[in-house]
C-alpha cells in the first residue's frame, strides 16, 4: 500500500493539543478502514523551531488521506507520496 506524508503548519499548539489530533487520526482511519477504505495512521514528527508536523499514512490514494484528515478536523498544507528507506534497507 503507498504511504503518504502530511505536511501541517502549526503554530502555537500544545503537547496536548497535538496528541489529540494524533488520537482524532487514529480513530478516524481506524473508522474509514471498518467502512471499506483502507487508510492507516503511522505516526507523526513534530519540529517545534518550525511549528511543523509530519505525518505518515498508509492508504490506497492521496484523496483517502485527505478525506481523513477533513474528517479529524486536523489542517493540512500538502499530501506527497513517499518511499520508507531505513537503516535494515541498506549495506
Amino acid at each position: 500500500m503507498p504511504q503518504y506524508m502530511v505536511e501541517r503548519h502549526l503554530p502555537g499548539i500544545t503537547p496536548e493539543q497535538l496528541s489529540a489530533a494524533a488520537s482524532r487520526a487514529k480513530n478516524v482511519t481506524a473508522e474509514m478502514t471498518s467502512q471499506g477504505k483502507p487508510v492507516r495512521y503511522l505516526r507523526s514528527t513534530f519540529v517545534p523551531s518550525e511549528e511543523r508536523s509530519f505525518c505518515l499514512f498508509d492508504a490506497s490514494s492521496e484523496q483517502d488521506v485527505k478525506e481523513a484528515n477533513e474528517r479529524a478536523e486536523i489542517p493540512l498544507l500538502r499530501i506527497t507520496e513517499v518511499k520508507h528507506i531505513s537503516a535494515d534497507d541498506v549495506v
